[in-house]
């Protein structure tokens, strides 16, 4: 039975300082975003008698898609909707310009600095429940072998019928109630992602590491990914698949890239299984083997951990509608764990980039030119996003360290149940996880990744935010 351990208090502020993400973004942005109208409002396509609905964790406001999912034969037709955030700013003014300095909405336990000021993020550009709002809308078919068959995009405006989290979602369809809405979206989910595995995807699987604030104060938890992450997940994936295919076509635009795994990569996996007591049939893909490890084994965690490998040098390439744009490589192109062409382009409210690849989207199927200030952007954006991804990733991980140094900090001397997930380097030593309470940290020794060990805890210092343990 997991024993949950609480700090009544811990101060995220210092993180936020020093990596200097505050809410200042200056009067002039200010003005813009409480003023925001909709540039486009007289060109949209009506579509508020379609029941749209948004899945988001329980206490988002910044809602930037909605979805309505039908079948058609034994195939579906995926009305997709993404928050038009490029109507409401307008192009290269003040709150343009605050919005490239920022990058992203970074998130902290005790809330979120957002991209855009909250009037616009939570607010006009947010796709509320029983609110009209412009937005972005996707039409794509999905025919019954999982392919798409047919891609419309266009602005619209539409109406948000009701508001879903993810554990709801999973809990509606175990239970046979879904709504109509999303009733067909289990069997979307599953066919996609076996399409994903067919064509070669890998997706790694290990929890998620949560700071939460309850009645008893902060605690660490793990937050599993439901049914509902998954299925929703694909929607996600569908629409980013054929932005990056609109835009690798046309010579212009913003991928998101990876390139192929370093094979010594895979055969330290290989290895790695082997070592473990795994069996990986011969000629399994890799996204086959993760997909089908059990997910209550010790030796599932090191794997997926270990599996992280596969995934380095993510990056951004910019189109700009050249030649010798079109003329790169596909393996230049695509993302590997996705295994094709991708864009992100569902998440304006939160990424910067999302609202200028949809632009050019726009642009490109409407057979009409790409707009200047669009170009003029794109070859300054990949530097942006990787630095804000790089901050995003920064502000996380210091917060779970500062409050598993807050957590456990009176417990310095306790023994815990742990293992391990990874072997030490020459850049830091081995990685263990215990489950209770839910702590990933460095660990004295040479350890073997998935092997069962109890560790003592020797530091937890909130001023470094560091945790250490030893085998005992």
């Amino acid at each position: 039975m997991t024993r949950f351990l609480f700090a009544p208090d811990i101060d995220f502020a210092g993180i936020r300082d020093q990596l200097g993400v505050d809410e200042s973004y200056g009067d002039d942005a200010l003005a813009e975003a409480r003023d925001a109208v909709d540039r486009f409002a007289d060109a949209r396509e009506d579509h508020t008698d379609v029941p749209f609905v948004t899945i988001d964790p329980p206490t988002s406001r910044d809602l930037d898609q909605a979805v309505h999912l039908a079948t058609d034969g034994d195939g579906f037709v995926v009305d997709y909707a993404i928050a038009d955030v490029a109507a409401l700013v307008i192009p290269e003014g003040a709150l343009d310009q605050e919005s490239r300095r920022r990058g992203t909405t970074v998130y902290f336990p005790d809330g979120s600095v957002p991209l855009h000021p909250r009037e616009l993020s939570e607010g006009s550009g947010s796709l509320l429940p029983e609110q009209v709002r412009p937005c972005v809308l996707w039409t794509i078919r999905v025919a019954g072998d999982g392919t798409v068959t047919d891609v419309r995009v266009r602005r619209a405006r539409i109406r948000s019928v009701a508001r879903f989290d993810y554990a709801g979602v999973s809990a509606d369809a175990e239970a046979g109630r879904l709504h109509p809405s999303i009733a067909a979206l289990p069997a979307f989910g599953e066919l996609r992602q076996n399409v994903a595995m067919d064509r070669g995807a890998v997706e790694l699987d290990l929890p998620d590491q949560q700071v939460f604030r309850t009645e008893a104060g902060w605690r660490l938890d793990l937050e599993p990914h439901t049914p509902a992450d998954m299925w929703n997940s694909q929607l996600s994936l569908l629409a980013g698949m054929c932005a990056g295919t609109i835009m690798a076509d046309a010579g212009i635009g913003l991928l998101r890239t990876l390139p192929p795994a370093d094979p010594e990569a895979v055969e330290d996996l290989r290895a790695a299984a082997m070592a473990l007591g795994v069996e990986w049939p011969e000629g399994m893909a890799v996204g086959r083997f993760l997909a089908g490890l059990p997910g209550d084994r010790p030796s599932t965690l090191a794997i997926q951990s270990a599996a992280s490998g596969l995934m380095r040098g993510a990056n951004y390439l910019a189109l700009d509608g050249s030649d010798e744009a079109r003329a790169i490589p596909h393996d230049k192109k695509q993302h590997a764990a996705i295994a094709g062409l991708y864009a992100h382009v569902t998440a304006p409210l939160r990424r910067l980039g999302d609202r200028f690849a949809t632009e050019v989207c726009l642009a490109v199927t409407a057979g009409e030119e790409v707009p200047e200030w669009v170009i003029r952007a794109l070859p300054t954006l990949p530097k942006i996003l990787r630095s804000a991804d790089t901050l995003g990733a920064t502000a996380d991980r210091a917060s779970i360290d500062l409050a598993e140094a807050v957590i456990l900090g009176d417990r310095v001397g306790e023994r815990f149940d742990a293992v391990v997930m990874s072997a030490a380097t020459e850049r830091k030593p081995a990685q263990i996880f215990i489950a209770d309470p839910p702590v990933i940290a460095g660990c004295e020794g040479e350890l073997r990744p998935g092997t069962r060990l109890d560790v003592e805890l020797v530091t937890a210092d909130e001023m470094t935010r560091k945790v250490g343990f030893r085998p005992v």
